[in-house]
């Protein structure tokens, strides 16, 4: 019997759940250690990912469950999108099985370092941008999780250094003996609450799984103004050095703005960078900037690289990214808005009269913590969806127009009808896209393409 650092049989048989991104990864990286490898989906597999199991020579199925064969396993890999009352999933944890992640699965097999990063905002941008310090200073870095390639893949075939993992808490669920080096948690608001029986604490207990495992010679990094999170670390018992950011200075704080200036202090290391040079605008990219700078401090890179390369990074697709300008309106792309706070932070930036495409899955949204911040920005709203009752009954009679639509079409034809000359539409949904689109990169793909359209007709 082979066992790996997390008690895998390698011997043993691995079903995968999910022919995506991290079920291709993680059935090879099965395959490359010796298991007897089956991967099974419900739905159809992308051709690229077949083409990768063929490749390995990995048995695989699509359109359904062959239940056998997959309550034959030794272990099971989940993709992070199955949710755990699937009915597969139930009957393979009633017979015993593990269930694990793909990080989890994954992590068994390398001694890389992982600087692991979740929230619910700025996640993405913040891996990004951490990711660009590493490997702007010349450090063998991999980039995996909710961005980049499968983890499970690079470790079976382009291992590295150190990881940078965005993290959802859809993968923290089935994480068990995973730990990360640095832990970043960039803010806790309600999302994925259909996930989670409508309970916030069940969320919030999701998110702080990022910190298990981790000891004395680790790290925590975390906003220290989001008041979900100041309430959850005064339940949880954590060894690792803690690293809070915020606008002030508090005890202990890591990073802080004086003056126009921001400034790091981590151990072994103090150094500031002006506000105004950094390459992302906005209050959000501020935090963003922050918790990137602090955990590339705390692996010792130089900060002559961490500043240039908080200078230089380019803006996140599908993060308040701007298309163009139509008939002097200005276009802005946040699709990957999908929750409310998300586009809080979007209306925060903006600076002239805003036309704002809202709509889509709600996933059991408060839309008031927005409301003050439409009543001071926003003229008029544009809901695109399937079902809008529960926007247009909130902010009907909260803005001068609104708009009840069911295609991106007929959102656009009502945008160009209430949006002026030096007025921006920004779509930024605070919903899932799964009604009218694929997936929040096709939500954001098509404004584009629908927008650069309009500007051809001019």
């Amino acid at each position: 019997m082979s066992i790996n650092k997390h008690n895998i049989d390698t011997d043993g048989r691995l079903v995968v759940l999910g022919g995506g991104e991290s079920g291709a990864g993680a059935a090879v990286l099965g395959k490359e250690k010796g298991m007897d490898v089956f991967l099974s989906d419900m739905g159809t597999i992308p051709s690229k990912y077949k083409e990768l199991l063929d490749r390995h020579g990995i048995s695989y199925e699509e359109c359904g469950h062959s239940e056998e064969k997959i309550l034959s396993a030794d272990v099971v890999v989940k993709s992070p999108g199955i949710p755990p009352y699937a009915p597969m999933v139930e009957k393979i944890v009633a017979k015993g099985i593990p269930v694990l992640s793909e990080i989890e699965f994954a992590a068994g097999f390398t001694d890389a370092k992982m600087v692991c990063i979740t929230g619910s905002n700025g996640k993405t941008t913040t891996t990004l941008l951490t990711y660009h310090i590493l490997s702007k200073a010349g450090l063998d870095v991999g980039l995996a999780g909710n961005v980049g390639k499968s983890l499970a893949l690079q470790v079976a075939t382009d291992p590295h250094e150190i990881y940078v993992i965005e993290l959802s808490s859809f993968q923290l669920e089935n994480m068990y003996r995973f730990k990360a080096n640095i832990a970043v948690i960039m803010n806790i608001t309600p999302d994925h609450l259909d996930r989670y029986d409508h309970k916030m604490e069940n969320y919030v207990a999701a998110k702080f799984r990022i910190l298990q495992n981790q000891t004395k010679d680790d790290y925590f990094v975390y906003w220290q103004d989001d008041p979900v999170i100041r309430e959850q670390i005064a339940h949880v018992q954590s060894e690792a050095l803690m690293l809070p950011f915020g606008i002030d200075k508090e005890e202990n704080t890591a990073a802080f703005v004086e003056d126009g200036i921001i400034h790091f202090a981590v151990p072994g290391d103090v150094w500031e960078i002006p506000r105004d040079r950094l390459s992302l605008p906005g209050l959000h990219n501020l935090y963003n900037s922050m918790a990137a700078g602090i955990s590339a401090s705390v692996l010792n890179i130089k900060k002559e690289h961490i500043r240039s390369a908080l200078e230089d990074f380019e803006a996140v697709e599908h993060r308040l990214e701007y298309v163009a300008t139509v008939d002097g309106v200005r276009y802005v792309n946040d699709s990957k808005a999908t929750n409310v706070n998300s586009t809080w932070y979007a209306l925060e930036s903006m600076t002239t009269p805003t036309v704002l495409i809202l709509g889509g899955k709600d996933k059991g949204n408060d839309y008031s913590e927005i409301e003050e911040l439409v009543s001071r920005k926003v003229k008029a709203i544009v809901c695109m969806g399937l079902h809008n009752e529960k926007l247009m009954e909130f902010f009907s009679g909260k803005v001068e127009q609104i708009a009840d639509t069911d295609s991106l079409e007929g959102a656009l034809e009502a945008c160009r009808k209430f949006a002026k000359e030096g007025d921006t539409v920004l779509l930024s949904p605070c919903c899932a896209s799964f009604d009218l689109f694929k997936s929040y990169e096709d939500r954001g793909d098509r404004f584009k393409a629908a927008v650069r359209a309009m500007q051809q007709t001019i």
